[in-house]
């Protein structure tokens, strides 16, 4: 059970980590929410990693897990935390989510019973090869519905420390939304010269594309645009300790 604040403030999680690659900065969630101070955000953050909703990744910043979302939102009064959230409206109704996901994922098998998927389980990130070249057809990796929306996804394993300003270290696996298009500012999978595959922020500078590491250590890379093909945009990450 989640207030209507909790709610919308894991909903707006999931999608700016699903559009960027990484959770948006306590200044943006408090303008998202229309809170007057950022003491409401933590407070709501605790609320939603105390029910299994949130990880928050300590000692590193803008480093949020969205570990699930709701099947249904029930109105404040029943929500245990209704008393210590000020913010939220008087009279709510609840939403309810509801769906069958398996039929928006081509090309995968549910594993029901834990309600997740398995999806294709391609190589590590190396230079020289395209991303269908890393693919192994005997490699699946097991991701939580909730992770993921409509289209094909998936799995790939981090190389390097390129992207760990964006908490992308090497060894994890990123969960990818195949597609030839992205946006400004998000995290793809670039395929080079069609030989070379890189995990980069992508920027367009009219006729060129920059692809941008997230560590200061490893310099920005510009090309021309029709040198520069996107694979599919970075919408999940998993990590084993």
């Amino acid at each position: 059970m989640l207030t209507r604040k909790q709610y919308e403030l894991l909903v707006y999680i999931d999608r700016h980590l699903k559009q960027t690659g990484f959770s948006p900065s306590f200044e943006e969630m408090k303008d998202a929410l229309n809170l007057k101070s950022k003491s409401g955000i933590h407070r709501l953050i605790s609320a939603l990693e105390e029910r299994g909703y949130l990880a928050r990744r300590h000692h590193r910043a803008r480093a949020l897990d969205v570990l699930r979302l709701p099947d249904n939102m029930l109105p404040r009064e029943a929500s245990p935390d209704a008393s210590h959230d000020d913010e939220v409206s008087q009279g709510f109704a609840p939403n309810v989510i509801r769906g069958d996901f398996t039929q928006r994922l081509p090309g995968v098998r549910t594993a029901s019973d834990v309600g997740a998927i398995q999806l294709p389980m391609y190589g590590r990130i190396a230079a020289g090869l395209p991303i269908e070249a890393l693919r192994d057809t005997t490699s699946q990796i097991e991701v939580p519905l909730a992770m993921l929306g409509s289209g094909e996804h998936y799995g790939l394993e981090v190389a390097g420390d390129s992207m760990i300003e964006a908490g992308i270290l090497d060894g994890d696996t990123v969960i990818i939304l195949k597609g030839d298009t992205a946006e400004n500012g998000q995290i793809v999978v670039a395929l080079v010269d069609d030989t070379e595959v890189t995990l980069k922020r992508l920027r367009r500078r009219g006729n060129s594309i920059a692809l941008e590491p997230c560590n200061e250590r490893h310099e920005t890379r510009i090309f021309p645009a029709d040198r520069v093909k996107v694979q599919g945009r970075i919408v999940a990450l998993m990590r084993k300790y």
